[in-house]
């Protein structure tokens, strides 16, 4: 590396962890206030690059409590004293480790180090995050609850703290109680270090993996990514012929329908991937999808010719069609088989790749321009 690249290298990664300074402090504090009364929770999360300071996380605490909002905090300083006021901690086992002053291995030991600091009026309840041992909700009264983990392949770990907060904030504000939102988070964390790299978990995905799955139950066609997985397996082992294809199916139209019966018609099994609502913003604008990922799934669940659905974040569905390995990839005819996402992957294989017939006259895009056309005066 030549060392002028060296010096912009440095530059890029260069990194200050100095507190923020009084202006812009108030100014944060300003548009927390702000933002407050249209807020249902409050999710700080210190990742000690100085802008959650002392006087900042107080100020927060402070304001939300005021406003009967409850305070979720997911920690970085080794003293808790900091977060004094909220309602939930998220510590992992060695940030209360750090706090407590000695060993949080076994069940009885966090819930001994989570009650020392719940003795000093930190917060109301600790949640500490165990890694593979799943979690502990310690309230400042009463049992104990220990969650273990729901993951049973696990890829990357990165993010999951990160899942764990916000998934329990959203079950909070959704109106649970904190062992329902823990539980929540607990099969969120679960489904998302079983995806490689820093990921996200859609709802679609939280849904399929709340339903018992034991590979026989026809009528349940909605799969997280490792049931499906697990699924294809199955059917592979069998001697059937695995289908794949996948698209947004936002309002299901006959174009639609045609695909996915000539996707079917084409092997054994049809598993269909569905885009999730955020990938969709990402591709089509933020006014799409008309439909969110569960009702478009639930719609697809119900054709006799969908064997099965699963919901995928990414932009393509590359790493879906990676761990599925189809005998057959088919995607429409407006596309050539260079252009196909996967298709190189399927050949390798030994797969083959359908283009499948178009109707004319059919698309979610003019469907919606007609509609906005009949509501003008």
């Amino acid at each position: 590396m030549r060392s002028a690249d060296r010096a912009d290298h440095r530059v890029a990664d260069r990194e200050s962890r100095a507190a923020l300074s009084q202006e812009a402090q108030q100014r944060l504090l300003g548009e927390f206030e702000r933002a407050l009364p249209d807020s249902d929770i409050v999710l700080l999360s210190d990742y000690g690059k100085g802008v959650l300071t002392e006087p900042v996380v107080a100020a927060a605490i402070a304001m939300a409590r005021k406003a009967g909002k409850p305070v979720i905090v997911d920690p970085k300083s080794k003293s808790f004293a900091k977060y004094r006021g909220a309602t939930v901690l998220t510590p992992n086992r060695h940030e209360l480790q750090a706090a407590c002053g000695f060993e949080c291995l076994s069940d009885e030991e966090v819930v001994v180090g989570a009650r020392r600091m719940l003795q000093d009026g930190i917060c109301t309840t600790m949640v500490v995050t165990r890694g593979k041992d799943g979690m502990s909700v310690v309230p400042a009264a009463g049992a104990a609850t220990h969650l273990r983990t729901t993951a049973r392949e696990v890829f990357d770990v990165s993010g999951a703290g990160d899942t764990v907060a916000a998934a329990m904030a959203l079950g909070l504000a959704a109106g649970g109680d904190i062992v329902e939102a823990c539980t929540l988070a607990n099969l969120a964390a679960g489904i998302v270090v079983g995806k490689p790299g820093t990921a996200i978990v859609t709802t679609g995905e939280i849904t399929s993996a709340l339903r018992p799955f034991d590979g026989r139950d026809e009528h349940q066609k909605l799969f997280s990514l490792e049931n499906v997985r697990q699924l294809a397996r199955d059917w592979h082992a069998q001697g059937l012929k695995v289908a794949f294809a996948n698209g947004c199916f936002d309002l299901l139209h006959p174009g639609h329908i045609s695909l996915i019966d000539q996707a079917r018609r084409t092997a054994d099994r049809l598993i269909v991937g569905l885009n999730s609502d955020l990938s969709i913003r990402r591709l089509k604008g933020p006014t799409r999808p008309v439909q969110n990922e569960v009702a478009r799934a639930t719609v697809l669940a119900s054709l006799k010719s969908v064997d099965a659905v699963v919901i995928f974040a990414e932009d393509t569905p590359l790493t879906l069609i990676d761990a599925l390995e189809p005998d057959v990839l088919v995607k429409g005819a407006d596309y050539s088989i260079d252009q196909v996402v996967g298709a190189d992957l399927v050949q390798r294989r030994g797969g083959r790749v359908v283009l499948a017939e178009l109707v004319p006259g059919h698309s979610t895009t003019e469907t919606l321009k007609r509609v906005g056309s009949n509501d003008r005066p």
